[in-house]
């Protein structure tokens, strides 16, 4: 039989001649700025073209993977884009998400110039104005609140990726505001709080290339953010042996390819993870040496155990007893999952030892209330196998992360928003940012100068209707200003809609904790690179970019300098200095002298690894794209501690240790008993609001399962991209064969789905991928325009009519799905799909969890057979209706103050952390 494997890809390819030293897997960093290929169009004919290979970082997820952008040296257009192999984190390799970059690039219907809203707001006016005139209107703004002592009325609310760093802190600290508003309690905070409070990090890095045994709760991480660099070495470790058990109430891709896929109920995760963790506590399966060491077992036994004596052996006793009623058996009758499976996994958990790799992000911990004690129950299982910073195990993710500093930090602001941070929720772990709408409904505030970035809540949030009704309010939002390299359903309601590049338009810095190593990543605008080789200069990148055929996009590190300029112009308001040069005292920083300054100064190793090849850090990492600073990072919390800081003492020796108030691993948590939750002070099953005993299914009640992503897309910045949407276009509705029989309907019918605010329509897929009685929905679809030309991306978006039926209830129809349309690209003129999917999230209100703050997604749902005056992708919400369901949620929270007076615990990590002074409620 003839090796199929070693016969070229093109018949034609047999009569090339084999180059000399054989096929490379990627283009010789060494020939990068003259690289010559025969043009992929002209095949069969051999048309050779010339490119010069420029680094930058995809920006269609949060991993930061490496990409090259190939630009024609003679056309200065960017022919395609693939991996930069010098990258640590991605290796060469890319996700679909990747190469679709050039589309992005390529968009005939992106947004090329600063525009200014002309008529009401949501009327689809509008006028182009210079970057001066949008940036003279957004200053004045500014500065007339921060001279009227009226800073809590500036907020910037952000998505992702690009200044994943401290570029924003900066700005914000330099303003003295507490304006930094993020999406994350829409997406991880719960995850991240849990972490939290085990380790004083908000994210796990786990070891997968090194693992034995991988344990992933939902398929989020691995098919979402960090699909690329974690799925190819979870491919390294299972090729070595390593098994892989995910815990998923859907068959994801990732649990299609584990070993043991555990579709539990929803939210009875925890369940089983404690039934895991009893057994490998009462086989003694666990390292005895590494708790002992590590955890505050101490502390657990004197605040919650004064009847035994502080020793080891008393905390072992304790233990089992506490978890004494998390029998496999237990675990089944809440989760679903066989008892004879839970210890099987547990089993095979304690043979692999501190090879222990584990993941939690978003679905379970992201959709249940109590959802953060599900990343708590998985860590105890990680902290009872020793697999703390292991080979092969779990670290905290800060340390796996590199946060270079910038040129002049400003200290922190004295004030805090409780428009961001609210008493209410007092440990949540970001800004209760889905809540604005209501808070602002409330009278608790209103928004001079709003900002969103790359960020689209009308779209994103549950409640989007809610968000319309703020946005279009002007007593409430006083000014909008959209920064967006594309048309979204936010940017529609802005009143300023501000262009902003893609992955190869602007500069950022990214440091993401893929594996177990510290590494930079520099996103960089590549055309201006590829003019600036040839002699050009440009003072700014827009212009670079109008020069090169781009229209006027510009980028947010320039932006925020130049605004910051004109907010305090002569220095008087102690802004400006910190956005001067540090190489020409008085003048303004340009972005390549930022850049320049972090990369000699605040890179390990970068100066030196630069004067290596005669270049400078800066000429280094735009070469590049990418530095390692250290590569196989373990047990950091062994290290000594730096000097000023006491650590932590274990067994006589002084260790750094963890950012907790113990310094050690806190599985009983004194800040939870503290501020009000004593009930929560240790890993703990929490039942969720959707608990199987609250549903009557008979009734048509189910659970739906709104929070899995699609590979191929990120939420909305993937509307641009054809490749993308051309492979997923519909989220059809999951359901199980007993649930579609006892409904009545097989594959492509419809099905109304109720929430408590009001009701979609969408069609069903009946598969056995997903549990009985859970009914689920990608959140990835459903993008919609007002206009048929504009407002949004026609490859991806469906028009829509929107219908306020009276003040509070609005109706959605689409009028019709994506199809053929003339332009600049004659693929548009292809489309050959119908639908873009149906937007769920405008009927789900707002389930803020109390101690998280996280929004908990799974919505209990009523699914029935739709009326004769029901069509695919109707919506219809009641937002009266949706602000009591805030209300009812809001009620669970036991509000600050806490210890000392205090809005939330100093120790606790906050991003873009005021100063301790405005911590007290009396300061």
């Amino acid at each position: 039989m003839t090796d199929r494997s070693s016969e070229p890809l093109h018949p034609v390819a047999r009569e090339l001649t084999p180059p000399a030293g054989g096929l490379r897997a990627y283009p010789p960093v060494e020939r990068w700025e003259n690289w010559e290929e025969f043009d992929p169009v002209a095949w069969p004919r051999r048309v050779k073209r010339q490119y010069s290979l420029i680094p930058t970082i995809c920006f269609n997820c949060e991993a930061a993977c490496g990409l090259l952008a190939y630009v024609d040296r003679q056309t200065l257009k960017i022919q395609k884009f693939e991996g930069n192999p010098t990258h640590p984190g991605s290796r060469g390799r890319n996700c679909a998400k990747g190469p679709a970059t050039l589309n992005q690039v390529n968009d005939t219907e992106r947004i090329l110039y600063p525009l200014r809203r002309v008529g009401p707001r949501g009327g689809g006016k509008w006028e182009r104005v210079t970057w001066d005139e949008a940036l003279d209107d957004i200053a004045a703004r500014i500065r007339k609140a921060l001279v009227e002592g009226r800073p809590k009325e500036v907020m910037y609310h952000l998505g992702r990726p690009g200044h994943e760093l401290v570029y924003l802190q900066r700005v914000f600290h330099a303003w003295g505001i507490d304006g930094h508003n993020s999406h994350t309690n829409v997406c991880s905070a719960s995850a991240r709080a849990g972490y939290a409070f085990w380790h004083g990090m908000d994210r796990p890095s786990p070891d997968h290339a090194n693992a034995r045994f991988i344990l992933l709760l939902s398929s989020h991480l691995e098919t979402g953010h960090y699909f690329n660099p974690h799925a190819q070495r979870i491919m390294e470790a299972k090729s070595r042996g390593a098994k892989v058990a995910v815990l998923d109430s859907r068959l994801s891709n990732t649990a299609s390819m584990a070993d043991w896929w555990l579709a539990p109920w929803p939210g009875s995760e925890s369940a089983v993870l404690l039934a895991i963790a009893r057994i490998l506590v009462s086989e003694k399966l666990y390292d005895r040496d590494f708790v002992r060491r590590w955890v505050n077992w101490d502390e657990y036994l004197r605040e919650e155990r004064p009847d035994l004596p502080v020793t080891f052996d008393a905390f072992e006793r304790a233990l089992g007893e506490l978890y004494a009623s998390f029998t496999p058996e237990f675990a089944e009758a809440e989760s679903g999952v066989a008892a004879a499976t839970i210890v099987e996994v547990a089993r095979e958990i304690g043979r692999a030892g501190s090879a222990l790799a584990t993941h939690v992000w978003r679905n379970t911990a992201a959709g249940n209330l109590g959802g953060w004690q599900v990343a708590r129950a998985l860590e105890l299982i990680v902290v009872l196998m020793g697999a703390v910073g292991t080979p092969g195990g779990t670290a905290p993710s800060a340390w796996n992360k590199a946060i270079p500093a910038p040129p002049m930090m400003p200290p922190p602001g004295k004030v805090w928003s409780e428009l961001l941070m609210p008493r209410e929720y007092p440990l949540a772990f970001f800004e209760m940012s889905f809540l604005l709408p209501h808070f602002l409904k409330e009278g608790r505030g209103k928004l001079a100068m709003y900002f969103t970035r790359v960020y689209n809540p009308v779209w994103t949030n549950p409640d989007g209707m809610s968000w319309i009704e703020m946005l279009t309010d002007e007593a409430q939002v006083e000014r909008h200003a959209c920064l967006t390299p594309i048309w979204s359903e936010t940017a529609w309601f802005a009143d300023l809609v501000l262009p902003m590049g893609h992955a190869s338009e602007r500069h950022d810095l990214m440091s993401q904790e893929t594996h177990a190593a510290r590494w930079i990543g520099f996103r960089q605008p590549v055309l201006r690179v590829a003019l600036e080789k040839q002699g050009q200069t440009f003072d700014l990148t827009w212009q670079a970019h109008e020069a090169a055929g781009l229209g006027q996009v510009w980028e947010e590190d320039e932006f925020w300098i130049e605004l910051s300029w004109k907010i305090d112009p002569d220095g008087a308001l102690g802004i400006r200095k910190y956005f001067e040069s540090p190489y020409r005292p008085g003048l303004k920083l340009r972005v390549e002298e930022l850049y320049r300054w972090i990369f000699e100064n605040s890179v390990p190793g970068l100066p030196a690894a630069a004067a290596k090849e005669q270049l400078t850090p800066l000429q280094y990492m735009r070469k590049y794209g990418a530095f390692l600073i250290e590569d196989q990072v373990y047990r950091t919390h062994e290290n000594p501690p730096p000097a000023g800081d006491p650590g932590v003492e274990i067994d006589g020796t002084r260790r750094l240790g963890f950012p907790t108030p113990s310094r050690k691993l806190e599985f009983f948590s004194k800040t939870l008993k503290a501020w009000k939750w004593p009930e929560q002070a240790v890993p703990n099953y929490i039942r969720s609001h959707v608990h199987w005993s609250q549903l009557d299914r008979a009734k048509g009640e189910m659970v739906l399962l709104p929070t899995f992503r699609l590979p191929t897309l990120i939420h909305t910045r993937s509307g641009n991209a054809k490749w993308l949407y051309e492979i997923s276009h519909t989220n059809p509705l999951w359901l199980h064969p007993e649930d579609a029989a006892r409904v009545r309907v097989v594959t492509g019918d419809l099905l109304k789905v109720s929430t408590r605010i009001g009701h979609f329509v969408d069609k069903v897929w009946v598969t056995e991928s997903v549990r009985p009685g859970v009914v689920a929905c990608s959140h990835h679809l459903g993008r919609w325009r007002l206009q048929e030309n504009a407002g949004g991306e026609r490859w991806s978006t469906a028009l829509v009519d929107l219908a306020r039926l009276e003040p509070g209830k609005w109706r959605m129809r689409q009028v019709h799905g994506p199809r053929p349309f003339a332009s600049d690209d004659p693929d548009s003129s292809r489309i050959w799909w119908e639908e873009a999917g149906v937007h769920q999230n405008l009927t789900f209100p707002v389930q803020p969890d109390p101690v998280s703050g996280q929004h908990c997604w799974h919505q209990k749902v009523t699914v029935s057979r739709p009326g004769p005056d029901d069509r695919y992708g109707d919506v219809v919400v009641d937002t009266n209706r949706s602000f009591e369901v805030y209300r009812e949620w809001l009620a669970l929270a036991r509000p600050a103050p806490g210890p000392d007076n205090l809005r939330r615990p100093l120790w606790l990590p906050r991003a873009f952390k005021p100063d301790a002074s405005a911590y007290r409620l009396d300061g």
